[in-house]
């Protein structure tokens, strides 16, 4: 049903002086929407260029709609491929994802226990045939399929969450290190300020006419709000949350009149409570983030990179928008270069200095030289965002006109000439021949252009003897 992952491959045997890295994680970590230019990739880019005579994998493991029950399996078998280092950058989907509370893929509000006993006999042959046999065939529908599958914040199946997402984060850092490699957990970076809530639910005992009177006044503040008027639309938004303080919308529009009167800090504050109430839950949470700091403080030998912090610090006002995350959770490339710095820093400052370093961080035009990210592929990925943007949940959000606009300024963009691409595919080739990647869409930026040599590119790619591989159009390539 779901997406199919991203393959990779990797040498039986681990060459001599070879560092291994591994990253888990959802779409956020495969690097959605095109994971060669997810932070895994600048980061590869990084420690190859600084760290001359060391050789090193990164391993992107990430995969749609997965979350930390699919992750704790993924990590028992790749404990035993010798690695040095496990990357988590997960979170987003401990509701949505399987048998969360919010999900559309497996059935739910299923104990621990219980979960990992599905999962494993699932992964038999003998389950998968039971598991095809007793169910029926669906597609997948992105997130489409997740609208009518609200979850509150007071919902007690929170409670049920947030102790699954502990104990699955804290035995797959223990995994992780029984093979003897570090471990770097991540908190989630989501766009708070950019990002509208997918859905907002009333308390529960809201009778009729209260709902008249809260409707009333956000009528009153959004009409005082639309006319620029923004303190006196906050204090009509104030006196509706009087009513019900619990509507994820409201929060948001509040947020939205404290940051255009310049109180970011109050803002910052609603922005951030205006996701904790979304009741479609497709963003880690305060409470998610706060456990993947307090398990990797704790957790001997786990390391924290706290991107949450990190974006805001390099946000305008010290909130994360657009400028970092496109919609709700996938980076831009700017944040994605922005993790993988952290993620390198934290790396670089305990390998050995032995042999030929250079000690400054490659910039983010150093990176997308080398990962060929052209302005053919930029505008490619815009355009693909913004077609995503023209479907539900996003087009039930409050912003959702300006989220439309702001990408439709970008997508109009003009591309640079062909020419110009297929020299900077060149050169970035010309410098890592084997990147599979790079081969991959050079070719398929070839298609249009010279069928042949977009197939001998294509061939290239394979990450393995035999793998098959299909031009854009749907033919194999031989």
């Amino acid at each position: 049903m779901i997406k199919t992952p991203q393959a990779y491959a990797i040498p039986a045997e681990k060459s001599r002086g070879t560092f291994r890295i591994f990253v888990l994680g959802e779409s956020a970590a495969m690097g959605d929407p095109d994971p060669a230019y997810g932070f895994s990739r600048y980061l590869e880019v990084m420690l190859r260029e600084r760290f001359l005579s060391m050789k090193f994998e990164v391993v992107n493991t990430g995969s749609v709609a997965i979350n930390s029950h699919v992750l704790l399996p993924i990590a028992k078998g790749l404990a035993n491929q010798r690695p040095d280092l496990f990357i988590i950058y997960s979170g987003n989907n401990e509701v949505v994802g399987p048998y969360g509370p919010g999900t559309a893929l497996t059935s739910s509000g299923m104990s621990l226990p219980v979960i990992r006993t599905s999962i494993f006999v699932r992964s038999t042959r003998i389950g998968q045939l039971l598991t095809k046999v007793g169910t029926q065939k669906r597609e997948w529908g992105g997130m489409e399929m997740f609208l009518d599958k609200q979850v509150p914040a007071r919902s007690p199946l929170m409670k049920r969450v947030y102790e699954n997402f502990e104990s699955n984060l804290r035995d797959t850092i223990a995994i992780a290190r029984s093979s003897g490699a570090r471990v770097i957990v991540a908190t989630i970076a989501t766009n708070l300020k950019d990002c509208a809530p997918f859905a907002s639910l009333h308390r529960e005992d809201f009778g009729q006419d209260a709902l008249r009177s809260w409707s009333a006044l956000v009528q009153q503040g959004s009409d005082l709000e639309n006319g620029r008027s923004y303190a006196e639309a906050l204090k009509t938004y104030l006196s509706a949350a009087k009513i019900d303080d619990q509507y994820a919308e409201l929060e948001f529009r509040i947020a939205r009149c404290l940051w255009m009167l310049g109180d970011y800090g109050a803002a910052r504050e609603h922005f951030l409570r205006a996701r904790d109430l979304d009741t479609l839950r497709f963003r880690a949470d305060s409470k998610i983030n706060d456990i993947n700091r307090s398990v990797a403080s704790s957790s001997a030998g786990a390391e924290l990179v706290d991107a949450d912090e990190i974006f805001a610090k390099e946000s305008p006002n010290g909130i994360v928008g657009s400028e970092l995350v496109y919609e709700h959770v996938h980076m831009t490339p700017e944040g994605n270069y922005l993790l993988a710095r952290a993620m390198f820093l934290q790396i670089a400052s305990k390998l050995a200095r032995d042999g030929d370093v250079r000690p400054d961080v490659p910039s983010e035009v150093e990176c997308e030289q080398l990962l060929a990210f052209t302005s053919h592929d930029r505008l490619r990925i815009t355009r693909e965002m913004l077609q995503r943007l023209q479907q539900p949940p996003f087009t039930n959000q409050l912003n959702h006109s300006d989220q439309v606009l702001r990408l439709t300024i970008k997508a109009g963009a003009s591309d640079e000439s062909p020419d110009e691409t297929v020299a900077e595919y060149q050169w970035a080739i010309r410098k890592k021949p084997d990147d599979r990647i790079l081969h991959y869409n050079f070719g398929l930026f070839l298609f249009d252009y010279n069928r042949a040599a977009a197939a001998a590119q294509l061939r290239m790619s394979r990450p393995w003897d035999g793998f098959p591989v299909f031009a854009p159009d749907g033919t194999p390539i031989e």
